[in-house]
């Protein structure tokens, strides 16, 4: 009779596979879960971005007319510190958020996402599905945003 404490192999082997099926289970999941933060995170700032252009456009009767990154310079989009303490220059994936306005009547902050290319509007914007597809928010509404079950 054997007097052995401790597991056999095939007691330690079970255990893993139960820890290897619920971490396959688990981490898809939890890399969702960061995406979604991360774009609602871009989203949030966006929005901060839009409120700030907003009120510009309340002292000077027009959006203020810049085209690329916003950086919240005086030589570039200038609402710092005024409008904004501090804008937010990166969206939730470290890639550079751009603002576009040609003529102070209209204007849109945009993501590149978690693609990090410009990708434009998919079809006519509205929802979308896509971790990729570039947020917009064109005089104060998104007019492309992520929703619903994300791939």
């Amino acid at each position: 009779m054997r007097n052995g404490r401790g597991f056999t192999l095939i007691e330690l082997l079970i255990v893993v596979a139960i820890i290897g099926i619920i971490a396959a289970i688990a981490i898809p999941n939890l890399l969702n879960a960061i995406d979604r933060g991360k774009q609602k995170r871009t989203m949030a700032d966006m929005r901060s971005i839009g409120t700030a252009v907003e009120s510009y456009s309340v002292d000077f009767n027009f959006y203020p007319v810049y085209s690329g990154p916003v950086d919240g310079s005086a030589a570039g989009l200038s609402i710092e510190p005024v409008y904004i303490k501090k804008a937010p220059t990166k969206d939730g994936w470290s890639g550079v958020m751009q603002y576009d306005c040609a003529d102070g009547s209209e204007y849109t902050v945009q993501s590149y996402a978690k693609g990090g290319a410009d990708d434009g509007l998919v079809g006519t914007g509205g929802p979308t599905q896509s971790f990729s597809a570039d947020i917009f928010l064109s005089n104060g509404a998104f007019v492309q945003w992520p929703e619903g079950q994300q791939r």
